[in-house]
């Protein structure tokens, strides 16, 4: 049997027999990577890097299909169509408008419970940032990563689970989103426009402590679930939210809870309220990067993956 790859399809012969698949659609449980080619490779006795390419960092290395045995082995199958390229701008758009939904939504109900009297409570407020980092996960996680947090950003950067070149892009991406949902917010809700930033309840190293432990926490938990391909990638979203809703649910009272530069950033300057801003910079980011390392220290290398174990689906689709 032999195949040749066409413009329009792959073609294929066996004696008097010819199958021309036009207008067949093959689609493998989930995207490859360059690293993951790697991987393979390496399987293979070829030299590459030994490192899982992490889901919530877009399809930037996506790679073209190609007809090794290796990539088909990896890919249970043919790819004779794969998504575009994402733009860096298209990322950057996503990134803007889901962190705007984060934040409008977020300090929208801490800003609502405020000027009703309660009506929203400490719980729904803790539930409505988790509902909305899983949905806006599911929602743009496949086109820009859904980072939706600088601190998020910086850590998978500096693991190497994203490019540095699109971390400043990223990052202001972010900011504006939650600037642009603060002000919006404080037009809307101007007499609680306030109730939106995060200021410490007690003494400021008391909350940088806080934010560093808690971010800790959600970064080792979004390592788990978006870099490691043996994760329930289906999940992601699911854990990734529920452990945002805990830690606000425990935190909010001393800190606010922000683990996010730009949640804090965007209140701040729509507030006119600048007071102990550098706590929520300089804490998720540490502590974000103590969690993406840590996670980082005890995956396991995927040589050491029993055989019988499948990856599990990226739900970068």
């Amino acid at each position: 049997m032999k195949g040749n790859s066409t413009g329009i399809g792959f073609v294929t012969e066996t004696g008097n027999l010819k199958c021309k698949m036009t207008d067949i659609q093959i689609q493998m449980p989930a995207m490859l990577s360059r690293s993951s080619l790697k991987n393979n490779n390496n399987s293979n006795g070829n030299t590459g890097h030994d490192d899982d390419a992490g889901r919530l960092t877009s399809q930037d290395d996506l790679v073209e299909p190609t007809s090794s045995s290796s990539a088909r082995d990896s890919a249970g199958g043919w790819y004779e169509t794969m998504r575009p390229r994402i733009s860096l701008l298209q990322k950057a758009g996503a990134e803007l408008m889901s962190t705007f939904i984060l934040v409008f939504a977020g300090c929208g109900a801490i800003m609502v419970d405020a000027h009703r009297g309660g009506v929203v409570t400490h719980v729904g407020i803790s539930l409505t940032f988790g509902l909305v980092v899983a949905a806006m996960i599911y929602t743009v996680g496949h086109v820009s990563g859904a980072h939706m947090n600088p601190a998020v950003t910086i850590a998978f950067a500096l693991t190497k689970h994203f490019p540095w070149c699109q971390v400043p892009v990223y990052v202001a991406a972010q900011c504006a989103g939650g600037i642009a949902a603060s002000f919006v917010l404080g037009l809307i809700l101007h007499p609680a426009a306030f109730e939106g930033a995060t200021l410490p309840s007690g003494s400021d190293a008391q909350s940088l402590v806080l934010e560093i432990i808690i971010t800790f926490v959600l970064m080792f938990v979004i390592s788990a679930v978006a870099t490691d391909t043996r994760a329930c990638g289906e999940l992601a979203g699911i854990a990734i939210g529920s452990t945002i809703a805990l830690n606000v649910l425990m935190a909010k009272p001393i800190s606010g809870a922000s683990m996010n530069p730009a949640r804090s950033i965007g209140p701040a300057i729509a507030s006119s309220n600048y007071r102990a801003l550098w706590v929520y910079i300089v804490g998720p980011i540490v502590g974000a990067a103590a969690g993406g390392l840590g996670y980082h220290l005890i995956r396991l290398p995927a040589k050491d993956m029993a055989c019988d174990q499948k990856p599990a689906k990226s739900f970068r689709r």
